[in-house]
């Protein structure tokens, strides 16, 4: 079975790099102009200039002609915690009333609230629920993710959420990595106990999940009030141990260290990165480490934006993804966070494309298989609604750019 895709007025992000954009290399984002596309197997099989296709379209068994549109390499969205129970928008009415992240936490809110409603679910219906978030963000053109559990908080909470990530991946088809996050916060029961509750992590977390091989990476809460930059270390080194690679919540909301601690660590990527100085900067700007941006998070929470164009200015290589969560992130739409990425943070469109589809790849080890238009690569790609430019994608942040969504050359 195969497919041309014809008559593209803009194929983006033709090229056959593995590894993530630095500095100024992210604003190269190279295009071809009414060009056609073949998939043959689920994978990019050929493209090129629609005057050297040399096959008509009756001899392919599908034919999409995308006249007036662009076709890209659908987003990877590399950090979103979309396995969770119910909602939170008492907290966001506790936000509009002055109430801060902070004071939501420490009143038992934020993520001891999801937490409570995570171990009261079961786990058929929290799959239910996050099956349809997934199907949700898939229509809006993530055709490859990362989930993270976390809101568990208990042996059995967080494997739960982590059995259901791989329900997900099994029954949708849709690349997933899963990232265990048993240290996003301290249980109420061990507020008095930190120690007990990293041991509880590293002495019976870790080996269940590494018996049932639910985990991909590991991730910490690296935070003022949550996780210190030693008890961070200590739990992805265990981690490491049991073959999880660390990726962490770094600098959201103070210098916490996080970026320095991962960057030792040999960390995927820190992610967040509202509040950084110079020393954060040129840490990550000299290691292989990315930096995850997360603006929908910033935007949600009325805080800084992260300062993109002063990471990219110092060479650092940026992604960007959705945070999708009950508290801090409710969106998990990328075409969203590409725009936002565009006005509030000034990336060029053509840096936030780079960023949302293969440095987002890269930051999950996915360089060789997603995140541009290659031949061998995974045929999942997006076709928008016919648009004058590229740069109206983000334009026009208001409207669905969306017309078709390809995984592995299927239409959803």
């Amino acid at each position: 079975m195969n497919l041309l895709i014809s008559n593209i007025r803009l194929l983006v992000n033709t090229r056959n790099g593995q590894a993530a954009l630095r500095g100024a290399a992210l604003a190269d984002l190279p295009t071809l102009e009414n060009a056609y596309l073949i998939v043959e197997g689920g994978q990019i099989a050929g493209f090129g200039p629609m005057d050297e296709l040399k096959l008509p379209p009756s001899a392919f068994t599908n034919h999409i002609d995308a006249t007036g549109r662009l076709v890209l390499p659908s987003w990877v969205d590399s950090h979103t915690h979309l396995v969770f129970a119910g909602s939170r928008e008492n907290e966001f009415v506790d936000k509009i009333r002055g109430l801060s992240y902070a004071d939501i936490a420490a009143k038992g809110g934020g993520i001891l609230n999801s937490a409570r409603l995570l171990n009261e679910t079961s786990e058929d219906e929290l799959f239910r629920q996050s099956w349809q978030r997934l199907q949700e963000v898939m229509r809006s053109g993530t055709g490859a993710l990362e989930i993270k559990s976390g809101y568990g908080l208990t042996v059995e909470g967080e494997l739960k959420m982590l059995r259901v990530i791989r329900r997900l991946r099994e029954k949708s088809g849709v690349p997933i990595r899963a990232t265990f996050l048993g240290a996003h916060s301290f249980p109420a029961e061990y507020r008095d106990d930190r120690e007990g509750y990293i041991r509880l992590i590293t002495d019976e977390m870790l080996p269940r999940i590494a018996s049932e091989q639910l985990a991909d990476y590991i991730d910490v809460f690296c935070e003022e009030n949550f996780f210190t930059p030693e008890q961070t270390e200590r739990i992805c080194r265990a981690g490491r141990a049991w073959g999880l690679k660390p990726r962490l919540h770094a600098n959201q909301l103070a210098v916490s260290g996080g970026v320095e601690t991962g960057v030792r660590l040999g960390a995927l990527s820190v992610d967040h990165l509202e509040s950084m100085d110079e020393q954060a900067v040129q840490s990550l700007a000299g290691s292989a480490t990315i930096g995850t941006l997360l603006p929908t998070a910033a935007f949600f929470l009325r805080m800084p934006f992260q300062p993109a164009r002063r990471l990219i200015d110092a060479g650092c290589a940026i992604a960007l993804a959705s945070d999708y969560n009950p508290g801090s992130s409710p969106s998990g739409n990328m075409n969203l966070v590409v725009a936002m990425s565009c006005i509030a943070m000034r990336l060029l469109p053509e840096e936030a494309i780079n960023a949302a589809t293969l440095n987002a790849a890269c930051a999950l080890e996915w360089g060789a298989e997603l995140g541009s238009i290659s031949t061998g690569k995974k045929a999942n790609l997006v076709i928008t609604r016919p648009m004058p430019s590229l740069a109206y994608l983000p334009y026009a942040f208001g409207s669905n750019p969306i017309e078709k969504v390809l995984l592995g050359g299927d239409l959803l």
